[in-house]
């Protein structure tokens, strides 16, 4: 069993490369995983499954996240098409980041369970669980009068209904 430390991309062989803890012998290894048959046109999502799923490198990248292999062969797909490093790190900035202010009901299906996904990564991500040291189970928070605004809805009577 191994435990992933740090997990980049090598341009020139394209490779994947994976710091990762041996847990038997407890040191620190490098496993160079090449990137073969990837070209400026080739899917991304399914690079990074295909590297994920192949039963060579499958027990070393059990930690890595699909998302974070996807995000290192869009870099090296920058790479191939010419673009610099700091353009692809700014696309792939404005790709998985939501705008609370987008019509999400405009958006066909594979665009909204893109953003979906990316959501539900950063809730995963911020959540905080049973275990979490500043875990609190019942929070109360008193809120001042003068930010809370009315609504219509609100303050009809509800013996209307």
């Amino acid at each position: 069993m191994c435990t992933a430390k740090k997990c980049g991309i090598r341009f020139q062989p394209p490779a994947i490369i994976l710091i990762y803890e041996n847990e038997v012998k407890g040191k620190n290894r490098q496993r160079i995983m090449p990137v073969r048959n990837f070209s400026k046109f080739s899917d991304c999502t399914r690079a990074a499954e295909q590297l994920k799923n192949n039963p060579r490198h499958k027990s070393y990248l059990e930690e890595v996240s699909p998302k974070q292999l996807e995000k290192l062969f869009t870099l090296l797909q920058g790479h191939l098409c010419g673009q610099s490093l700091a353009a692809t790190m700014e696309q792939i900035q404005r790709e998985t980041a939501i705008d609370p202010e987008e019509d999400m009901n405009k958006l066909d299906d594979k665009e909204l369970a893109k953003r979906k996904s990316i959501m539900d990564e950063l809730f995963e991500k911020n959540q905080k669980k049973k275990d979490d040291p500043d875990f609190v189970y019942d929070i109360e928070v008193e809120f001042a009068q003068d930010e809370l605004q009315s609504c219509g809805w609100d303050t009809e009577s509800a013996d209307e209904f």
